[in-house]
């Protein structure tokens, strides 16, 4: 069995754990703003790649602050 193309209202509530409601999604949808949708008379569906496009744009990206002594695994120090 394939992953489906899209997702429902409930799927996209359950695979963002309840963190997102379906007021926000509803109130995103009428903003412009959040995951791209698809509406089909009065069913509200969001394509999964849409979705994986969106994550990706609010992946927020951090940096190491110093180097720890295991970032030097596979280097070699020669002992005085």
């Amino acid at each position: 069995m394939s992953a489906p193309l899209y997702l429902t209202l409930d799927e996209v509530i359950k695979r963002y754990r309840n963190q997102i409601s379906e007021g926000t999604l509803r109130n995103w949808r009428s903003k412009r703003i959040g995951p791209s949708f698809i509406k089909i008379g009065k069913a509200v569906l969001y394509p999964v790649n849409e979705l994986d496009r969106w994550d990706r744009s609010n992946l927020v990206l951090c940096q190491r602050t110093r180097h720890l002594p295991f970032d030097t695994v596979g280097t070699e120090t020669s002992e005085i």
